[in-house]
């Protein structure tokens, strides 16, 4: 098979390496499709996106519509003979009318072991959850939310204190390597047969909010660090602490000496490596790295020596 004209799909930073990986390889993309500029900063300039930068700086022809259901963005995909889209992270659904399109229909590169969390915040959840391990996987793309048979699958551990935006750098870089391999097979004529998911098997990874990163401190201390891994670094875990509501980066459960002590209550005098502990519903959570209001970002040991009232 000779080189295959293909799309790509994508617009954050996690789908750079992929659509890099196709540039560089004998498929490179006709067009890059990607979501319109957004406002950013207290000015509202839009921003221009990393993967239309990307393609930008490689020159490729960039196409940003609000929406895939006109007509005409049928007719603009229609119009190149695609033999394969390829989306990752795209953040808009490709009607059945455009997955019809490309004579290899399309695929998607999605940053979970699916059928586990579909949907838009697959790492967090994934850390959230306490899940020991990930992945990627390449699916044939259907009219579902990542419902779709998956082609190729490529797991990779979760470090017991790593973040979602370490994983996520991580797994941006595993997606390209699976395009890769996924993009020989096709060519080689190896493409495996897609396996059908497991509706049974499939878990949820809705959008997230910034409150729900908010910490309950009634809660279990090891469930609390998950959610300052997962929320980190967007939107950052916050909680108040001695009447702060202050913004959480770091932190680790541990046991605490005093069964006595109330949900949220700062326990002085027990940590011996400079962190903040906060008592939680069961152990207790020590801070290492915090941010309160109108200050900058320091360690626990820097704000324990500005602030002796909280050892």
């Amino acid at each position: 098979m000779s080189a295959l004209r293909t799309i790509f799909a994508g617009t954050p930073e996690f789908a750079v390496p992929a659509l890099k990986l196709l540039i560089e390889s004998d498929h490179a993309p006709l067009a890059v499709l990607t979501q319109p500029d957004r406002g950013a900063g207290r000015g509202r300039k839009l921003r221009v996106g990393p993967v239309k930068q990307s393609a930008l700086d490689a020159g490729i022809e960039v196409l940003q519509p609000a929406s895939l259901k006109p007509a005409d963005s049928h007719a603009l995909i229609a119009g190149l003979k695609p033999d394969l889209l390829i989306t990752a992270a795209y953040g808009l659904l490709l009607p059945r009318v455009v997955l019809a399109i490309p004579t290899h229909g399309c695929w998607n590169l999605h940053a979970s072991l699916l059928p586990r969390w579909r949907g838009a915040s697959p790492i967090n959840q994934a850390v959230l959850a306490g899940d020991q391990q990930t992945g990627i996987s390449l699916m044939q793309m259907d009219a579902g939310l990542d419902t779709g048979p998956v082609l190729l699958k490529a797991a990779t551990r979760i470090g017991a204190d790593e973040t979602a935006g370490e994983l996520h750098d991580r797994l941006a870089i595993i997606a390209a390597e699976v395009l890769a391999d996924g993009l020989q097979r096709l060519v080689d004529g190896r493409l495996p047969e897609p396996t059908v998911q497991d509706d049974r098997e499939a878990t949820h990874a809705p959008l997230i909010q910034r409150e729900d990163a908010r910490l309950d401190w009634r809660r279990p201390a090891s469930l609390l660090a998950r959610q300052v891994r997962a929320y980190n670094p967007w939107p950052v875990a916050f909680a108040e602490i001695e009447g702060l509501s202050c913004r959480i980066f770091q932190a680790q459960a541990i046991s605490r000496d005093d069964r006595n002590a109330e949900p949220g209550q700062l326990m002085r005098g027990q940590d011996r490596k400079g962190r903040i502990v906060v008592a939680c519903g069961e152990d207790a959570l020590a801070i290492e790295s915090l941010q309160a209001p109108g200050r900058r970002r320091v360690s626990a040991r820097d704000w324990l020596n500005a602030h002796p009232d909280w050892t």
